[in-house]
């Protein structure tokens, strides 16, 4: 029997679950009768041995044997274990699938909002925090705000990139009923920052970025001068190398300082550029740059973009540390 996957969408959540397809009309006749049909539920929910079943329906054990048989040979039970039981083995049978169907050729439609990523196991346990029981985005996604702002008075020309992250997350997390991205004025003003939040943009544009710095476990060199800061790259404790390249950048992980049960994820470069290599990095590149994540509180990655086809634009990423 093929074995195929079965979706199931009620508007909130999707599942999944195997199903094997019948495509031959005798095994199908097989497996249709009551009591086989009934042996074949009992199967699916655990692993049974023939007089077990008897005991539980009240028939006869060689009825069940027969059955047992007939079910084999259609391919819809298998042998699980063996145990020894009174001098005697005791075959334990499961079904091979969790559930059963019939299907014609034609008929499928190309579906485009089903992605393998709400089955990545490395993207679920990074987002975790991010994504409710229900499945819908829980948290703020914040960006600079574009006019004048903050002590360096910059405007902020990376917060088109949430745009591009934004894609990537509904591709596993539902939308929330609050818009999600938000200007980083916007979050102080509102008093949202105990929230699991995403900031994108370094600390030159990203209020909260600035602010978060001393948490991080790489931190931008943010230095005091007469015309308030100096910006001077990424400073790595565990290696002693700062990064000072545009196209260079921090993916980051943290407990959110300002509610321990919350988290904040920060996508930062030391320009424009090289918070778009954070970006890339993260929805292109996912596997690659969380290679060293191990379900922790705290990570961190150093990002540097490059220009392989060199058209001028950041197209790929390596993990410096």
């Amino acid at each position: 029997m093929d074995k195929k996957l079965l979706l199931q969408d009620d508007g909130k959540t999707q599942r999944v679950k195997e199903i094997s397809i019948m495509q031959d009309a005798q095994k199908l006749k097989m497996i249709l009768g009551a009591l086989s049909w009934k042996i074949l539920t009992m199967l699916s929910k655990e692993a049974m041995y023939p007089l077990e079943i008897a005991r539980q329906l009240g028939v006869h054990e060689q009825k069940v044997y027969y059955h047992i048989r007939k079910l084999a040979k259609a391919g819809a039970i298998t042998v699980e274990k063996e145990e020894k039981k009174k001098g005697a083995t005791a075959k334990y049978y499961k079904t091979v699938s969790p559930a059963f169907g019939i299907e014609f050729p034609k008929g499928y439609n190309t579906v485009q909002n089903i992605s393998l990523l709400s089955m990545d196991e490395k993207i679920q346990r990074f987002f975790k925090e991010f994504v409710d029981g229900k499945g819908v985005l829980e948290g703020k996604i914040v960006v600079g705000s574009p006019t004048p702002h903050g002590p360096f008075k910059t405007s902020a020309r990376d917060g088109h990139y949430a745009a591009y992250l934004t894609l990537f997350i509904g591709q596993f997390a539902k939308m929330p009923a609050d818009f999600a991205i938000k200007l980083d004025g916007d979050v102080k003003a509102e008093k949202e920052e105990k929230n699991n939040l995403i900031l994108v943009g370094g600390p030159g544009t990203n209020l909260f970025t600035q602010e978060i710095n001393e948490y991080l476990p790489i931190r931008f060199n943010m230095q005091s001068s007469d015309q308030g800061f100096l910006l001077g790259g990424l400073s790595s404790k565990k290696t002693s190398r700062v990064y000072t390249a545009d196209a260079a950048g921090l993916i980051a992980k943290i407990v959110n300082p300002w509610d321990k049960t919350k988290r904040i994820v920060v996508l930062a470069g030391n320009k424009a550029v090289g918070t778009k290599a954070c970006v890339l990095a993260l929805t292109n590149f996912w596997k690659k740059t969380l290679q060293g994540y191990r379900n922790d509180d705290t990570f961190a990655a150093v990002i540097q973009g490059f220009d392989l086809d060199g058209d001028g634009k950041v197209d790929s990423i390596e993990v410096m540390e």
